[in-house]
């Protein structure tokens, strides 16, 4: 699934093809989920956002004297992406497009369909609960070593989980969150660390999703920007999908094991606690 450096890798190539546009129709193609792709059209992109793995699309129509403003939500799930071409696509795999007023094309393909499309008034996320109670973003600044830690300590549940749910910091999925506690040295199962810890974890959760933007985030299989490209950085993990493969810190094999029903991978020697 795409991650927050895969997000924002497709949302900062996206912002400068489609702002400024119009939608002149939007279409959605078999799937309930994709159905409110029509909504949008008539609207003007003003800009592009991100919230965790949620790309925003903030929109804006005059109706007389009243600007309208909505929020077009695409969620990529395991196999979305987009991209904005000159012709239209007999791609199986489009679930939705958007014509645009300058002749090019929004697409939107998910393979598995796992991902989705709302249209909203801004910031009513009601029907995505998810969204809806996101956690504060890696880099925001109000995300203080204190606050963060505060958040991890107020369940028991193993820190993996914890950091999985968005709740804690939003944007995290398997791939960062393994390399974040290889980097910090903590156990996936931990379930309580302390200040110090906690503080060493976040600047490494900083650390290794700055990395990946900065190689336009990782590709295995389906990942791809807008312009076509993979990301570079599944060639500068440390720990994710290298169970059995030698830790780069002790050398040690490292290991994998099922938590929460997510695949980790972990080195028993440097992530003892």
């Amino acid at each position: 699934m795409p991650e927050l450096p895969e997000v924002e890798s497709i949302r900062s190539q996206l912002e400068p093809l489609i702002t400024g546009k119009t939608i002149l129709n939007g279409y959605s193609f078999p799937s309930k989920k994709f159905l409110q792709a029509k909504l949008s059209s008539g609207f003007l992109v003003r800009d592009v956002n991100r919230r965790g793995k949620y790309l925003i699309i903030n929109l804006e129509k005059e109706s007389g004297r009243k600007i309208n403003l909505k929020e077009l939500i695409v969620h990529l799930g395991m196999t979305g992406s987009l991209s904005v071409v000159e012709e239209k696509s007999d791609d199986p795999y489009i679930r939705a497009e958007w014509e645009l007023n300058d002749g090019q094309i929004l697409l939107f393909r998910d393979i598995r369909r796992f991902g989705r499309i709302a249209v909203v008034d801004p910031g009513d996320y009601k029907s995505l609960p998810t969204l809806d109670n996101i956690g504060p973003e890696p880099f925001d600044p109000k995300l203080s070593a204190e606050s963060f830690y505060a958040s991890l300590s107020s369940s028991r549940s193993c820190i993996k989980t914890k950091l999985l749910s968005q709740r804690i910091v939003a944007g995290l999925g398997n791939i960062y969150v393994d390399e974040s506690l290889w980097r910090s040295r903590i156990n996936p199962v931990a379930r309580r660390i302390g200040k110090e810890r906690s503080e060493t974890l976040l600047i490494s959760i900083r650390e290794v999703l700055s990395q990946a933007i900065d190689n336009g985030g990782t590709t295995f299989r389906d990942y791809r920007t807008p312009d076509g490209l993979t990301g570079k950085n599944q060639h500068n993990l440390d720990c994710y999908g290298r169970a059995g493969k030698a830790c780069r810190n002790c050398s040690h094999v490292l290991k994998n094991r099922i938590i929460g029903q997510r695949s980790t991978t972990w080195c028993p020697q440097c992530q003892i606690s």
